[in-house]
């Protein structure tokens, strides 16, 4: 097998990205990309990643595969659950505080949220991206109360719609929602919304 198709198998069998870090080591040469680029059979997406120029390309599969603690949240995730039916202007998500991306340079395309380690995972969960790759985002229970918690920061109207649809959903977990707004000291932001909203 040569050095070009051992690329494009394991591009296959890896959703269509690849770094150019896991060929390295293998004495893969950088040259060996750059003339499948200029093929057209993979592209570029940034240093020392690139995805199968055939498949659509996935932000959300990119983001994540480009900042591995990120959990999406807030407008995304409301998005990603269809409590909300605007795509998102900039993918959001949270990572543990003290956690560095280079995607937090890139702000005109991503918004990030800190939070505490001890509290960052609680309601992960994994879904499949509109293009069909594993991403992790937080449940609805969850993104209602990380929405409430930051209404000023993020589009009220979005926020409004989110809250209204999740009373409507027949899978809601009032239980689980109140347990999560104990955790985050927002019960009473919590009881006011339902309250208005119900």
């Amino acid at each position: 097998m040569t050095d070009k198709e051992m690329i494009l198998d394991f591009l296959k069998k890896n959703n269509g990205v690849i770094e150019t870090k896991q060929f390295a080591e293998r004495g893969i040469d950088n040259k060996v990309f750059r003339r499948l680029a200029l093929e057209g059979k993979i592209e570029r997406i940034s240093k020392g990643i690139y995805i199968d120029a055939e498949q659509m390309v996935d932000d959300y599969f990119i983001m994540q595969y480009r900042c591995k603690k990120g959990i999406f949240s807030h407008e995304t995730a409301l998005f990603i659950h269809d409590l909300c039916d605007r795509s998102p202007l900039k993918l959001m998500m949270t990572i543990p505080t003290g956690y560095n991306t280079r995607l937090l340079k890139l702000n005109d395309h991503y918004q990030f949220f800190y939070m505490k380690k001890e509290f960052h995972e609680i309601g992960k969960m994994n879904v499949l991206s509109p293009y069909g790759h594993t991403i992790a985002v937080y449940d609805k229970e969850r993104t209602i109360c990380d929405c409430l918690k930051k209404k000023d920061k993020l589009d009220n109207d979005i926020v409004l719609t989110a809250v209204r649809e999740y009373m409507r959903d027949p899978e809601r977990d009032f239980i689980k929602l109140q347990s999560y707004a104990d955790i985050f000291k927002i019960s009473s932001l919590v009881h006011q919304y339902m309250e208005v909203l119900a």
